[in-house]
């Protein structure tokens, strides 16, 4: 336990060792005012411009059947989306990190281009990729596949934009994890196998599992890389994104609001509750 120098303890106490930064109640402060400014005032915007509705408005509005219709397109093509990026992030990071060959400092970058390029630029570049008369959408025509304007094409572009989430997320743990464990199992006879699932993969978990809760997260409230290549069919092929759009072009802000908070409370259900698995999922690894 910490001591004052008077010899009285304080919880505040900033530890001698971590003096790097700024004092903690300057540090706490600005980290405060940051969350107040840029995460809490908006969401409190939401909640105004809802309250006003009455249960039965917001009931009705947040379980109108096209508005469930597209709960339903959104959460299957996320979780789709998600998975194929846990496997492909997965496998991105192990080459980055464990290999060294021309072009290497060039695929790391593009990783991040989801990142930096707009989406609207993404959808529009994508829908016009796979379109019929376009590059992948010609080949993939011939193998009786359509992905623009169809719910896959919502796949592909919730994939592309949210895969940084899952590489970035496994890659510095790949790179703490030490060689000379794998190279000792493989020694005493172990399988490739058997070395990622007994030693590789208990370490990964946590950071895949996160890296693919934040890219389903991500994909949840995608819009406009998807709106470009989706088709927009109602009960078909509209994201919940869509229809909080339609309801803002149409001026209902507070119908709009009510189909966001329900996106917001399962995105903050969802980082929370992987937040607490994680922790438990590291305290149990360690031995703690």
């Amino acid at each position: 336990m910490s001591e004052l120098s008077g010899g009285r303890w304080s919880p505040f106490q900033r530890n001698p060792g971590k003096r790097v930064l700024p004092g903690f109640a300057l540090s706490m402060g600005v980290s405060l005012l940051f969350i107040s400014l840029i995460l809490l005032l908006p969401v409190t915007g939401l909640i105004v411009q809802t309250a006003g509705m009455s249960w039965e408005q917001y009931w009705g509005v947040i379980t109108d059947e096209r508005v469930v219709a597209s709960y339903k397109v959104t959460l299957w093509a996320a979780a789709i989306a998600s998975l194929f990026n846990g496997i492909a992030g997965l496998l991105l990071a192990w080459v980055l990190v464990r290999y060294e060959f021309p072009g290497k400092r060039l695929i790391d970058a593009l990783i991040d281009l989801p990142f930096a390029l707009p989406t609207a630029v993404a959808g529009i570049t994508l829908a016009a990729l796979f379109a019929q008369n376009g590059w992948y959408g010609q080949l993939l025509t011939e193998l009786g596949i359509k992905v623009a304007f169809t719910p896959l094409g919502i796949v592909v572009a919730m994939s592309f934009t949210s895969l940084p989430f899952v590489v970035r997320t496994v890659q510095p743990v790949l790179e703490d994890l030490p060689v000379e464990d794998e190279e000792a199992a493989v020694s005493m006879g172990a399988s490739d196998l058997t070395v990622f699932r007994r030693i590789l993969f208990p370490s990964l978990w946590p950071a895949l599992m996160t890296g693919i809760a934040l890219s389903f997260t991500r994909s949840l409230g995608e819009f406009g890389a998807v709106i470009f290549i989706a088709g927009n069919m109602p009960y078909v092929s509209e994201i919940t994104s869509l229809m909080i759009f339609i309801r803002l072009q149409e001026f209902d802000y507070g119908a709009a609001s009510a189909i966001a908070s329900v996106v917001l409370i399962a995105s903050l259900v969802l980082l929370l509750a992987i937040n607490l698995w994680q922790a438990r999922y590291l305290r149990r690894l360690h031995g703690r």
